[in-house]
C-alpha cells in the first residue's frame, strides 16, 4: 500500500449516523423503561423494535466498544458489557431438570 492510499483513506468523509432517526429514539424517554428492563416480555419487545431500524448494526458496533454493561443495543441483550443469548427467568434454576430438556450423549 501506498502512502497515498493511506491518506485517501483517512481524508475520505465518514458517514455520519443520525441517532435522531432510532427507532428507540422517542422525545419523552418512554423507551428507556422497555430497554433496560429485566422483564423477559420487554427484553423481547426491545428486540423487535431493533429489527425494524436501520440503525441497528452502528448500534451494536458501538455497544460493544463502549462495552455497554446492560440494556438492548443494536437487538442484543447485554450484560456486563457482553451479549447475551438469553435472559434467565428470576429465581433459582431447578434443581432437577424436566426430562425433555437432558439430552444424551452418545
Amino acid at each position: 500500500m501506498f502512502a497515498s492510499e493511506v491518506l485517501d483513506d483517512v481524508n475520505e468523509p465518514h458517514e455520519v449516523t443520525d441517532w435522531d432517526e432510532a427507532l428507540c429514539r422517542d422525545a419523552s424517554g418512554a423507551m428507556t423503561l422497555l430497554f433496560f428492563s429485566d422483564e423477559i416480555r420487554d427484553i423481547r419487545q426491545a428486540k423487535l423494535v431493533c429489527l425494524g431500524c436501520r440503525l441497528i448494526d452502528p448500534c451494536l458496533a458501538g455497544a460493544l466498544e463502549r462495552r455497554e454493561p446492560a440494556g438492548v443495543w443494536g437487538g442484543e441483550l447485554f450484560a456486563n458489557g457482553r451479549i447475551l443469548t438469553q435472559k434467565r427467568k428470576r429465581g433459582r434454576p431447578p434443581k432437577h431438570r424436566p426430562e425433555e430438556s437432558i439430552q444424551l450423549t452418545a
